[in-house]
């Protein structure tokens, strides 16, 4: 997949749910996390198994207008508005560092005026920032990833799947099997 991304939060008040959101951002292949006005101490995420911060760049930054993101990276807020972009319409930049609000309050005004995009998850309320997040993160790899199309039919066979051998493209069949 080309481009990079990160993702973060302003404000936190369960470490818990952000060393699973860093946890999750770590598998999905960030390159870098955030905080902006959160007080986070890595050392209290008991939930971040895989020590994201000693793997990923951490940035923490004071407030919205600190907040600062390499030159072409483009901030996406993930926030329930009802202007916001819904998730399965919208493209994902290929630099992208997405914002996600605190478990009890929404991104405030001064941040979602510094994102380029807010975008929502279509549910019927607010969901876990970890959850929210790895939803993020896994519609950016679908939807920028290199993967086969899906079958049209429930169980059909997908579409041939291209491999890079020693330099040649090569094309071959996934397994399907059929119980």
């Amino acid at each position: 997949m080309r481009g990079y991304f990160g993702i973060g939060v302003e404000g936190i008040s369960k470490e818990m749910n952000l060393g699973n959101l860093f946890r999750s951002a770590h598998g999905f292949n960030a390159s870098f996390v955030f905080t902006v006005n959160a007080a986070f101490n890595p050392k209290r995420a008991h939930s971040d198994t895989s020590d994201t911060p000693g793997r990923v760049p951490l940035y923490q930054f004071d407030d919205a207008t600190s907040l600062s993101l390499p030159h072409g990276c483009r901030l996406v807020g993930i926030e329930l508005l009802d202007e916001a972009a819904e998730l399965p319409s919208f493209r994902h930049p290929s630099q992208a560092a997405y914002v996600l609000g605190p478990e009890r309050g929404s991104l405030s005004p001064a941040l979602v005026e510094r994102c380029e995009f807010v975008v929502r998850i279509p549910t019927k309320f607010c969901i876990n920032v970890a959850t929210a997040g790895a939803i993020i993160m896994y519609d950016r790899l679908i939807s920028l990833g290199r993967f086969a199309r899906r079958p049209v039919a429930p169980g059909g066979e997908p579409e041939a799947l291209p491999v890079h051998v020693a330099g040649d493209l090569k094309v071959r069949k996934p397994k399907v099997s059929v119980s």
